[in-house]
């Protein structure tokens, strides 16, 4: 998250965000869970209060929860019962560390002209074969929504163009229908890659 709004909206709503009525992405998380080993080491991008890092070491991954939030980081601390990384996407600099990286509903806060970089960063960040997961509200312009939270609204196409562009294989997108915070209908695009 670089957008001034953006952040400002998770500082001064984090314990309301971090409170709310979400159903964890379940399927998401299994399918993702499955291409690793167990106990593979993952890294989750925007990890907001903590759920799904909760549920992926509920089934014994080595996660590494990081939010550039602060006061997100606080409350999935207090969940976790562990430290959380207060770091932005653009700050992701380690080298073949992690086995898979999950950004459920995060990078689509990454303004499109830094999405290269943070994909090449995520790209580095994976051990040779590694997976990635990230899920983005589809769309074709950027824009801010009610909240004045950031998003880069992204269709499936250049997507799939940004992602092989950057390096990555086996790329595969699915769209389907949902909501989001702000609970109006929202059509999302789901991704799956790797090194």
């Amino acid at each position: 998250m670089s957008d001034e709004p953006t952040s400002s909206f998770y500082r001064d709503n984090a314990a309301t965000y971090a409170a709310r009525e979400r159903t964890l992405p379940i399927r998401r998380l299994d399918a993702f869970l499955s291409k690793l080993e167990p106990g593979a080491a993952i890294l989750e991008l925007g990890c907001g209060a903590g759920h799904d890092s909760a549920y992926m070491l509920s089934k014994g991954f080595d996660v590494t929860p990081t939010d550039g939030s602060a006061e997100l980081a606080a409350d999935a601390e207090t969940l976790l019962g562990r430290p959380v990384e207060i770091m932005r996407f653009e700050e992701l600099d380690e080298n073949e560390a992690f086995d898979g990286v999950w950004a459920e509903a995060s990078l689509l806060h990454v303004p499109r002209a830094q999405l290269p970089n943070v994909f090449a960063r995520i790209l580095r960040a994976l051990k040779p074969g590694g997976h990635f997961h990230a899920t983005f509200k589809a769309g074709d312009d950027e824009g801010h929504d009610g909240f004045g939270r950031y998003y880069n609204y992204l269709s499936a196409e250049l997507l799939s163009d940004l992602l092989s562009a950057a390096g990555w294989h086996s790329v595969v997108i699915s769209e389907g229908d949902g909501s989001g915070y702000d609970g109006k209908p929202t059509r999302w695009l789901s991704m799956r890659a790797q090194k």
